[in-house]
């Protein structure tokens, strides 16, 4: 069964995010707790709704809890929309998702690119897209994320970051970008930030496709069940 019809219900279509083959670098910025997981959890199953393979990162979290997020969200997705049989999109879900961990202290890319390529070379899994949940940018530097970058478009992969920003830090790129990742904005090609806003959190899309974004994007997320709505 084809899932992209469920896939273009999802607000996130408005941004065309996993639509394309060449790879990309995108990032989800917010003060802690305002809901980065949820986020890179709803893009990682947009992109497997699509019919790419994801390997979710989580460093610093267990599987079970990263396993957990996606239970839950897919479990409101099947709530909310109607589909015939909901184990069979469960099951695809689980055999085109891999998640897999990493302590803080060792987290590289050679480490990461020798686990991807063992899976690719013995058949077991090739993904599209990356997802990297928990990446430290205050304590890394630009080299670093330049040879993620590199791999990503090595291998065509697409890498969704999570990074964690403090309302104190006032340092901002000349695009908006907060730090820790004010420095490092022109690697990415698409920026999210999660902005309290009242009682809903805002997308903010600071940056899409390399460039400032078109108006009439209007994202919000749901501080209740964490899922995304247009606003």
């Amino acid at each position: 069964m084809g899932y992209e019809p469920l896939a273009n219900k999802n607000p996130l279509r408005v941004l065309k995010i996993g639509q394309e083959s060449t790879s990309e670098m995108g990032l989800v910025m917010a003060r802690p707790g305002l809901g980065k997981t949820a986020l890179l959890v709803q893009i990682a199953l947009d992109s497997i709704l699509l019919g790419n393979r994801v390997i979710h990162i989580s460093i610093g979290e267990t599987i079970d809890k990263t396993r957990a997020w996606y239970d839950d969200i897919l479990r409101y997705i099947l709530q909310e929309e109607s589909v015939s049989k909901p184990h069979e999109l469960i099951d695809m879900v689980q055999r085109h998702r891999m998640i897999m961990t990493f302590k803080e202290s060792a987290f590289n890319r050679p480490r990461l690119e020798e686990r991807l390529n063992d899976m690719i070379m013995q058949d077991i899994f090739k993904p599209n897209c990356l997802v990297i949940d928990g990446f430290d940018f205050e304590s890394t530097d630009r080299g670093t994320l330049e040879e993620i970058k590199e791999m990503a478009e090595t291998m065509s992969l697409q890498v969704w970051f999570s990074a964690v920003c403090h309302r104190e830090d006032k340092r901002v790129s000349s695009m908006g970008i907060p730090a820790p990742c004010h420095e490092v904005d022109d690697l990415f090609d698409t920026v999210i930030l999660l902005k309290p806003d009242g009682k809903k959190i805002r997308l903010d899309i600071i940056k899409h496709k390399g460039k400032a974004p078109e108006t009439g994007v209007d994202l919000d997320l749901d501080p209740t069940t964490m899922m995304i709505k247009k606003g």
